[in-house]
This record gives structure tokens, C-alpha cells and sequence, in this order.
């Protein structure tokens, strides 16, 4: 892919304020692949929970990283709509530090495309969740 498609994907998330307020982070960027990574941030705990971090973040890494990489297989990436039909989330162990996903695009058909996802830690280089999203 082109660093264009990277800075404007990047900029997209800027313009998003809930991608913005996470400080989501387009790492890289190919065809029908990405890596995004939100950095550690105390905003992202479980209240009391000794710096673990809330499941929806997972989530929303699941899902906003299968919209990139789903993304990629557009003729024009930035202006792409998409809307998820389906998010399984499967959380492996609890989440610190920085959340670092990868998105593979299984299929990017005329109407529907399946991405799969892992989410690691950079605390433990550790898998903490895996999911595939449905668009």
C-alpha cells in the first residue's frame, strides 16, 4: 500500500473523535492487512483492577482494525463505508499496556467481508484477545 492510504487512514482516525480520544495509532498498512496499537493509558482501566485494562478497548481494537484491513481492498480506502454485521470476541488473559491488533481480511466480497484478529500486549507479548468481525 501507499504511505498516502497510511496517512490518510491515519487521518481519518484523527478526525474520529472516539478514535482520537484512544490515540488509535495506524502502525501498518498493506493489502488486506493492518496493525493498529492504542498505547497504554490509565483512562483504559478497570476501576480498581490493578492496571487491567476494560474488554471493550479489545473490542474496539477487533473492530476498528477489521474496518482498516477491509478498507484496503477498496479502490479508495479513506471514503469506504462500512458497517459491522457481526464482532466475536474471544478474550485469552487480562490486558495491560499497550494493545497492539492484527487484521487479515479471510474475504472481501461485492457485499460482506470476514476479517481475523489478534490482539496482543506489549506488557507480555502475549495474545489477550482474538476475534473476527463480519461487515
Amino acid at each position: 500500500m501507499s504511505s498516502n492510504t497510511l496517512d490518510g487512514l491515519q487521518s481519518f482516525t484523527e478526525r474520529h473523535d472516539y478514535h482520537s480520544w484512544l490515540d488509535l495509532q495506524l502502525d501498518n498498512v498493506d493489502h488486506g492487512k493492518v496493525q493498529i496499537s492504542i498505547p497504554a493509558n490509565e483512562n483504559l482501566h478497570n476501576p480498581g483492577r490493578n492496571g487491567l485494562i476494560h474488554g471493550g478497548i479489545a473490542a474496539t481494537l477487533i473492530d476498528t482494525a477489521s474496518g482498516f484491513a477491509l478498507r484496503t481492498t477498496f479502490e479508495d480506502p479513506v471514503t469506504a463505508r462500512l458497517a459491522t454485521t457481526d464482532l466475536n470476541v474471544s478474550y485469552l488473559r487480562p490486558a495491560t499496556g499497550t494493545l497492539i491488533a492484527e487484521a487479515k481480511v479471510l474475504r472481501a466480497g461485492e457485499t460482506t467481508g470476514v476479517t481475523d484478529v489478534s490482539v496482543k500486549s506489549t506488557d507480555e507479548d502475549e495474545s489477550v484477545a482474538a476475534g473476527r468481525t463480519t461487515y
